[in-house]
């Protein structure tokens, strides 16, 4: 168990990070602690790292709603590609969406996931796989685009 936990924290935090913001030490935690619990349901071990990541966000999403979050100030100047404050600019932005926005964002554009893979990620139907990647992209792009005026 602790040869599990040693290549598994890294991974669930990484999941739970973009999501749960602030709180991914305690989503983490959660998703571990879920993990382990569970870990007798896993029938093909090649199926681990997402039957984990299903897990993960899903407790990440729990997590992150269970908290009130203050929207950061507005970002005053856009940065220059290649300047180091871009990250925490966008990061800035992310943390204005919902837990949920952020999710589908993650899984989709950093873990390059197909929308039939978030769904059944997500337990969501395909269609609010969609729905939820359409608001999240328009939520990004008019807080991002409102970051420079």
């Amino acid at each position: 168990m602790d040869e599990l936990l040693t290549v598994l924290t890294p991974y669930v935090g990484r999941v739970c990070g973009p999501v749960a913001l602030q709180d991914a030490d305690d989503a983490a935690q959660e998703a571990l602690t879920a993990v382990f619990r569970h870990i007798r349901q896993v029938r093909e071990p090649a199926a681990l790292f997402g039957w984990v990541r299903v897990i993960a966000v899903r407790e990440a999403v729990r997590v992150a709603g269970q908290r009130r979050r203050t929207v950061p100030a507005e970002l005053s100047e856009l940065p220059a590609p290649g300047d180091p404050e871009l990250g925490q600019d966008i990061g800035d932005v992310l943390r204005r969406l919902s837990p949920e926005h952020r999710a589908v964002l993650m899984l989709r554009h950093v873990e390059g996931l197909d929308e039939q893979e978030v769904a059944r990620v997500l337990a969501v139907p395909l269609g609010t796989v969609r729905s939820r990647l359409f608001r999240a992209r328009t939520s990004f792009r008019r807080a991002w685009g409102g970051a420079g005026t």
